[in-house]
């Protein structure tokens, strides 16, 4: 379970940003591609913050 959530992340943040790169390329509008790139980037960092923590006992 845990390299599937690792795996969809990894292509969702591929994903955003091929499509960020499309932004800066003027074929779809940078203001909605920034946004989708930040919360991919960000949503991984939570993931990989999260990951075993330690709750007392």
């Amino acid at each position: 379970m845990d390299k599937l959530v690792f795996s969809l992340m990894a292509i969702f943040i591929l994903f955003s940003f091929i499509l960020h790169i499309g932004g800066l390329m003027h074929i779809v509008p940078l203001y909605l591609t920034s946004p989708i790139l930040f919360l991919s980037l960000f949503i991984l960092l939570i993931y990989l913050n999260n990951r075993k923590n330690f709750k007392g006992f």
